[in-house]
């Protein structure tokens, strides 16, 4: 089996060489992360008046900042916690998704229309990133409040995907099947129709780890996302404002570096669905 994955995966690869892009800059972006304290050259926090400015050298590869702080250091680190906040958000969206969505699409009748009408909706009527910016105003900047204030904004369209996904399933045969030799909701919900729903919602996790660097970034920017000296991209790139002309060095690279996340998860995410998808593997000859 993991010799036919291989197979399938190098033909995707060949077929879709975004693919391989969207693989190595993912790489790329979780290994800087992971990595950051070791691959570090200097302190995040470490202030060198004295070198504030600067351009690409030797001595500092991405330059320096207004205060003499390493940008390549800061860059590193805003990689670790933008990784740290997506796969929190992500984690606790698609919790509260399979939560509502499930029992949503699985009960149906009045529960389906209270849930669906009043809080999926009602979710969904208004932009994510504008329920972020109010909860994360509301809440006060730190990590916690940041990964609530981006779940409450984007959990809703894990939950409507998980619904239809879940209705769809509900009336296959084996679900019958389960049901008339005396299995509960529960067992027959994870043992049965979760297993059948978790190809879509493994690409919509892919993509929305795109969504939530984007959304960290923002929100980091407008001074809503982790408090200083706690490096970020977003951050980054509103202290680079003053001195976009002077040192265009400072918003170019942590808005690479952003560009770079979201591509890799958007096309790791194509990658998946084509790979998933038995109707597309059909359409591209996998």
């Amino acid at each position: 089996m993991s010799l036919s994955f291989a197979r399938n995966l190098r033909r995707l690869m060949q077929r879709q060489p975004l693919a391989l892009v969207g693989l190595v800059l993912l790489v790329g972006f979780v290994v800087a992360g992971l990595t950051a304290p070791w691959l570090s050259p200097y302190n995040p926090a470490s202030i060198d008046l004295a070198h504030r400015l600067e351009g690409p050298s030797n001595e500092h590869l991405a330059g320096t900042d207004e205060l003499g702080r390493d940008t390549l250091s800061r860059m590193l680190w805003g990689a670790r916690l933008s990784l740290a906040v997506s796969v929190s958000v992500v984690a606790v969206s698609l919790a509260l998704g399979l939560a509502v969505g499930g029992l949503a699409g699985y009960l149906g009748g009045w529960v389906d229309t209270a849930l669906t009408t009043f809080a999926m909706n009602t979710f969904l009527a208004l932009p994510g990133i504008l329920l972020a910016i109010a909860f994360a105003a509301f809440l006060g900047p730190g990590f916690t409040n940041l990964v609530l204030a981006l779940a409450i904004g984007g959990w809703a369209g894990y939950a409507r995907l998980v619904r239809a996904q879940v209705m769809a399933v509900r009336e296959r045969e084996y679900v019958d099947a389960a049901r008339s030799l005396g299995a509960g909701g529960l067992r027959i919900f994870f043992r049965h129709i979760l297993p059948n729903i978790v190809q879509p919602v493994l690409v919509q996790a892919a993509i929305g780890m795109a969504g939530v660097i984007l959304a960290e970034a923002t929100l980091s920017f407008l001074g809503l996302g982790i408090p200083a000296p706690t490096p970020s991209w977003g951050s980054m790139m509103n202290d680079a404002r003053l001195h976009l002309f002077d040192a265009p060095h400072l918003i170019l690279f942590p808005a690479g570096a952003v560009a770079g996340a979201v591509l890799g998860f958007n096309f790791l995410g194509d990658a998946l669905r084509d790979q998933l998808d038995p109707r597309t593997r059909l359409e591209i000859g996998i």
